[in-house]
């Protein structure tokens, strides 16, 4: 019932103080204003997990509600609709998950829609929620309240409210209160046009202000608390013992709750979290009608419109069939009374979109899959362990790894760790005699002295006979035919756990962003999505025809057509393969005709780059595989200058996968030192073809030589530049060997720095990154690790800037609960201001900072060139070096520089020159003239870096967009 003293008092609101009364429709709902559905079918609001009603929460709600006791609701509680987003992670777990959950819950709400999560995936969708609803929202909090004033939600009493019909009311009163509720409307309308979110476009950002923070479920998420029954507990004897915690401080739990609205600082922490917080587990009742009758039911009770899917193809193909049942599924819930008319109508098209998360990176139509990075981290550190013990005792490993119907982890490691011999269900052994095959291979890399052999099996491995292929079986076929002491190893779920590494949080926070995209763009007309990633674009494929080629593999294989099999996989896969090949095989029936064997240089010029050798490595190897001579050149062009040249071996470049730096030796010194020289050098050690490894000087070192071939005819070989340099710096290329190994680094440093950080409650670090003129490495690592705020040289410091950031330090702090404020990083790259230095900045936060927040400074620095060089910078090496030497073997002519000799300069072609790029989904050769075109020569960086935009997206995560302006 009504009270005539509340429609009084919001009268007497509006005439003198409109914007007061504006203001107060952020204050929270008061459940028991709330009608309660009847068994009439009229317009009801259900409550979501916190007991608020989802339609009067959607508009920031405010004011007493007048309601009638029929179930009327008047003017004032017009829902304005917006998106309800859920996130769910199902299948089997990976690295990058929360990650994936982060991104899709932040980006959910920094692009004005609510955001919830989803416990044990399909089947808590399935379950729902049994417990009874928890308090309602506090009012929303703003930079100027108290410190002491917390964001998580609170109970609001609401005893003095009385309810009246509204048709009971005398005419003049609901006149007033219809002209009182229109005014309320109008004010709300003009606020919500200042904030509105414009869905279609990605760069409009909702105010952080203006959603809830944290409804309070955050710390149980990741600490797993509020999950343990008490009861079950005493009635086992167990009453005395404080082993869970029923619930917390503010009487929120998790048991029976399984669909739960988070806020802004529920997912802050999650980067650096392995597995899902959230859980994960198989569903057989959803794979059933009833089941997905329950989940939908649960959707619509909690008025969720948008689903993000993050999991197998399993899991994926669940959530397609979810939306393709929906249309009927809504039917059936109308007519057995679960839902109204209106409901129906409200909610007749659910949004799907899907994340791949899968170790085993075995979808088709993207290049990875979330998980699947971390997964080779883990097999190549466990590998880097046990190729040391290999050594010592001269034994041979046999190691299994996951991978069911893909060799992916198996390959690529086997690429990464320089393995003897690998076995993959995609491409089983030539012969059926493969016991054999593998035999006379690793004898003969143990004739040129190799001390170790190591040996990987995907745990899905066959023979061409579909045979399995176990490794206690093949260790002891190494015994009894090659009298190798051999051990066996199975890595088992250690591959699936750990910290993230980098390209697993930055993957899925991309691909988290670009899914709420696609569910805010979703019709009715298109299909359902699944996200994934082609060499360096995100791209967005039919999530049904992705599951459907990933399905064919499994079936290609069983029929044995490998051929097949293989076509499904993408081109790296492949090229993958082919690198593995040539670089484990010594067998001479590729080498080529004499009389085109060429004399082959490799250098490597300017920093060090992890990838270095793992390229060089792979080119050598290809030199013995086709019968060509490597010839190595140390120290630079100054190195040749210095006659400092050998011919590398096979053995000798056998371990050089893992080493990180530069074997040959680096610098900066460009061709120019002494052209005459350089020229003359190239001629006395018959150089036929020339491969430039590193960074912008090595680019400028081929763009040198090119421009000066009419001069000097010994230039006149075929030449390209593999980019190699943490900087990434490089223009025309999305990646560079290096950079990988360095962001790793970076996330290593900076987990370790917000760690003390956290632990200071209050603490803002201010971490100076490498990176020259670029700000790749800056904005890349604020991104992965989470900071806040980025500084580059792209975009300079100005002290306009600096006052901004520091206005939102200042808010971002006060809105956080007393006791628990988070540490927070602040990423600099070196060169971003020459006034602003990393002390300078470090100085201003801390005095500005005042009692809200304390300010350090960390300057990584030349850690950041790493040690071990990352997996994908290895194995990315070789697939790049492979394609270096099939160009210059395609484009040189044997004995050139005798042909120069005492003869006229000879036509040649830009072609020759080249660098190898990758650009977007595609590997190109760029000439010098090309690269040209898109180089800032006087900053030492491209025109046009793709991940330029990233910076802001990176403070959109840390939430400064939604505070100081878009």
């Amino acid at each position: 019932m009504l009270s005539t003293k509340t429609i009084d008092s919001a009268l007497s609101d509006i005439a003198n103080n409109p914007a007061h009364v504006a203001e107060q429709r952020s204050e929270a709902m008061t459940p028991s204003s709330i009608p309660a559905e009847d068994g009439d079918g009229d317009q009801t609001h259900t409550k979501d997990l916190e007991g608020v009603s989802e339609g009067l929460l959607d508009q920031a709600e405010g004011i007493e509600v007048p309601t009638v006791d029929d179930g009327t609701i008047t003017p004032v509680t017009r829902n304005t609709k917006k998106k309800n987003v859920a996130v769910l992670t199902s299948g089997g777990d990976s690295a990058g998950m929360n990650a994936a959950v982060r991104a899709v819950v932040r980006q959910s709400i920094a692009r004005g829609c609510q955001a919830y999560i989803i416990r044990e995936g399909w089947e808590g969708l399935v379950r729902g929620n049994t417990t009874d609803p928890t308090p309602s929202a506090t009012p929303k909090r703003t930079p100027v309240a108290s410190a002491n004033q917390s964001p998580n939600l609170q109970p609001v009493s609401n005893n003095n409210t009385k309810s009246v019909a509204f048709a009971s009311l005398p005419p003049s009163k609901q006149m007033e209160l219809r002209e009182a509720t229109a005014a309320l409307d109008s004010q709300a309308e003009l606020d919500e046009d200042k904030i509105r979110v414009n869905f279609t476009d990605p760069g409009s950002v909702a105010p952080l202000s203006n959603a809830p923070l944290s409804f309070g479920f955050g710390e149980l998420l990741k600490d797993g608390a509020g999950e343990g029954d008490i009861e079950e507990m005493a009635a086992i004897g167990m009453q005395g013992l404080v082993v869970a915690d029923e619930e917390d401080e503010q009487g929120r739990s998790l048991k029976g709750r399984y669909i739960v609205r988070v806020g802004w600082d529920d997912v802050r922490g999650w980067l650096g979290e392995g597995g899902t917080l959230i859980g994960s587990s198989r569903c057989p009742s959803f794979r059933e009608r009833s089941g997905r009758l329950k989940a939908a039911h649960n959707l619509i009770k909690h008025g969720i419109d948008c689903l993000a899917v993050c999991g197998g193809d399993g899991s994926l193909t669940g959530a397609d069939k979810l939306r393709g049942e929906w249309p009927s599924l809504m039917d059936e819930l109308l007519e057995t009374g679960e839902i109204t008319e209106d409901q129906r109508e409200s909610y007749r098209h659910l949004n799907i979109v899907g994340l791949v998360g899968s170790i085993d990176n075995d979808m088709s139509m993207t290049d990875l899959t979330i998980g699947a990075p971390t997964a080779l981290h883990r097999i190549c550190e466990s590998i880097d362990s046990i190729a040391s013990t290999a050594s010592s005792h001269s034994r041979a490993f046999v190691i299994e790894v996951m991978g069911r119907h893909c060799g992916w982890l198996a390959l690529l490691a086997g690429v990464a760790m320089g393995a003897d011999f690998i076995f993959i269900p995609e491409s089983p052994p030539t012969t059926d005699d493969w016991e054999t095959e593998m035999c006379n291979l690793l004898q003969s890399h143990r004739k040129v002295g190799k001390r170790k052999s190591i040996v990987i099996v995907a745990e899905g491995a066959l023979d061409r006979n579909l045979k399995p292929i176990k490794p206690d079986y093949v260790k002891d076929i190494l015994v009894d035919r090659l009298g190798l002491d051999t051990r066996v190893t199975t890595l088992g779920h250690t591959q699936r756990g750990g910290r993230p590494c980098a390209f697993d949080r930055i993957l899925p926070t991309l691909q988290g962003v670009q899914a709420v995209q696609a569910l805010l763009e979703a019709t009715p007309e298109t299909p359902s999505y699944m996200i994934g990633i082609q060499e360096n674009k995100i791209t967005k494929v039919p999530l049904l025809e992705a599951v459907a080629q990933t399905q064919a593999v499994a079936k290609a294989i069983e029929n044995r057509d490998f051929v097949k099999a293989m076509s499904y996989r993408d081109s790296e896969f492949r090229e993958m393969l082919q690198a593995f090949q040539i670089s484990s095989s010594l067998a001479v029936n590729e080498e080529a005709p004499k009389d085109k064997r060429l004399r082959i240089g490799i250098v490597h010029v300017g920093a060090p780059a992890g990838g270095m050798n793992a390229a060089t490595r792979q080119a050598v190897r290809f030199c013995h595989n086709r019968g060509h001579t490597p010839v190595a050149i140390y120290n630079g062009f100054e190195g040749l200058l210095d006659d400092n040249v050998s011919e590398l071996s096979w053995l000798r470049v056998d371990t050089w996968t893992t080493r990180g730096g530069s074997e040959l030796g680096t610098n900066r010194s460009l061709p120019n030192i002494d052209l005459g020289n350089v020229a003359a050098g190239f001629q006395r050690h018959g150089l036929d073809a020339l491969l430039v490894i590193g960074g912008f000087e090595a680019f400028n070192s081929v763009l040198i030589l090119e421009q000066n071939r009419a001069n000097y005819p010994s230039f006149q070989i075929p030449m390209v530049h593999l980019p190699a340099t943490i900087s990434n710096n490089v223009p025309m290329t999305d990646f560079s060997l290096g950079s990988d190994t360095s962001l790793n680094a970076l996330v290593d440093a900076c987990d370790a720095i917000k760690q003390s950080a956290s632990a200071s409650r209050n603490r803002v670090f201010v971490v100076e990154t490498q990176g020259g003129m670029s700000g790749y490495l800056a904005t890349m690592g604020a991104l992965a690790v989470g900071a806040v705020l980025v500084y580059t040289p792209e975009d300079g410091i100005s002290l306009k800037l600096l006052q901004e950031d520091v206005e939102f330090l200042t808010k971002r702090y006060s809105l956080d609960t007393k006791g628990k404020s988070e540490g927070r990083l602040v990423i600099k790259s070196e060169k971003s201001s020459s006034i602003y230095t990393t002390e300078v900045l470090t100085k201003i936060f801390k005095e500005e900072g005042k009692e809200l927040f304390d300010a350090r400074s960390a300057s990584l620095g030349h850690t950041l060139q790493g040690g071990t060089p990352s997996p994908m910078d290895r194995t990315r090496a070789a697939r790049l070096s492979l394609r270096c030497m099939q160009f210059l073997e395609s484009h040189a002519t044997p004995h050139s520089q005798s042909a120069h000799r005492g003869k006229k300069a000879k036509k040649y072609t830009t072609e020759s020159a080249t660098m190898i790029a990758i650009r977007g989904s595609k590997i190109v050769y760029a000439t010098m003239e090309e690269v040209m075109k898109h180089t800032d020569m006087k900053l030492r960086r491209g025109k046009d870096e793709w991940w330029s935009d990233i910076k802001r997206l990176a403070e959109i995560m840390g939430g400064r967009q939604g505070l100081i302006g878009a």
